[in-house]
């Protein structure tokens, strides 16, 4: 990765954020929220081209993850703070809107803005997340994609995720990421930087604490679930944990979106085909 990267850190709804950032001051604001279990190097393979195409590439390591603080217990990690994390990141940038592009958990987040903070969205884009009342019907309603989820269940544990994941150097972990992705699609230099994160005091409790709070918590509703602004919804179709048939629902729930499947893609979609997940985000954000 030869872009020049700006690392810095934004105070943002009571936590601090690391953050990094590329391309011009004055670019369009691009905010690129991960998933689990990365960090901000997870967008490697976006932030140049996007940087290099004039906008101003903002990527947080979210609260919980790698670099920025983590907050104890499970309520801190409740969608509307998730959220308010994006929008202070977007006045802590100095602007009142940002496109936003989001894969897995930071997908939640990124469906979360839409619907709650439609002004402060220029455009959204999102990786392999469903809209999550599709994802939460699917839950309740389709064995098939309970099943693919089981790990969630899990999750809800104390201390035991913690510690069967963090076992033998985060052998589960990286075997999960290189099982349930193309051949080669991370190598061992990209694991030992994953290693490295998932391994700082308190990250992975914070990491896992996401996926308690999606269960235990309930955040406020907004007003309407469906997204006015522009979205684009990529989706690699060989998804390990999710269904391709929440992809249509859920772009049909907004009033101007797209659905791009990349048919030999998987849950890590903008790893494995980052040319065409470049081209079409490049073309999407520059709208």
């Amino acid at each position: 990765m030869d872009t020049d990267l700006r690392h810095r850190t934004i105070a943002t709804n009571g936590v601090n954020l690391h953050v990094v950032e590329a391309g011009p001051e004055d670019g369009r604001l691009v905010i690129l929220l991960h998933g689990f279990p990365e960090f901000w190097y997870g967008w490697r393979k976006q932030i140049g081209p996007l940087a290099a195409a004039g906008f101003r590439v903002l990527v947080p390591d979210q609260r919980g993850y790698n670099l920025s603080d983590k907050p104890k217990g499970v309520r801190p990690y409740n969608l509307d703070d998730l959220a308010l994390d994006v929008i202070g990141l977007i006045g802590g940038a100095g602007r009142e809107k940002a496109c936003v592009v989001a894969h897995d958990w930071g997908g939640a987040v990124g469906w979360w803005l839409g619907m709650k903070f439609p002004d402060r969205v220029e455009r959204l884009a999102l990786l392999n997340m469903p809209h999550l009342s599709v994802m939460r019907r699917a839950i309740l309603k389709n064995p098939a994609q309970r099943r693919r989820v089981s790990y969630m269940f899990f999750f809800q544990l104390p201390w035991l995720p913690e510690r069967a994941l963090s076992k033998e150097n985060w052998k589960y972990l990286a075997k999960a990421l290189q099982a349930t992705s193309r051949p080669g699609t991370f190598s061992e230099e990209d694991l030992a930087h994953y290693r490295e994160a998932w391994s700082r005091p308190g990250a992975i409790t914070g990491m896992l604490n996401w996926y308690r709070a999606g269960l235990r918590t309930r955040p406020r509703p907004p007003k309407s679930s469906r997204v006015s602004v522009p979205t684009l919804l990529i989706w690699g179709p060989k998804d390990r944990a999710l269904l391709r048939e929440l992809a249509q629902p859920s772009i049909d729930r907004c009033d101007d979106g797209r659905l791009v499947f990349l048919e030999e893609a998987t849950h890590w979609v903008q790893h494995e085909e980052p040319e065409e997940v470049n081209r079409l985000l490049i073309d999407f954000l520059s709208r």
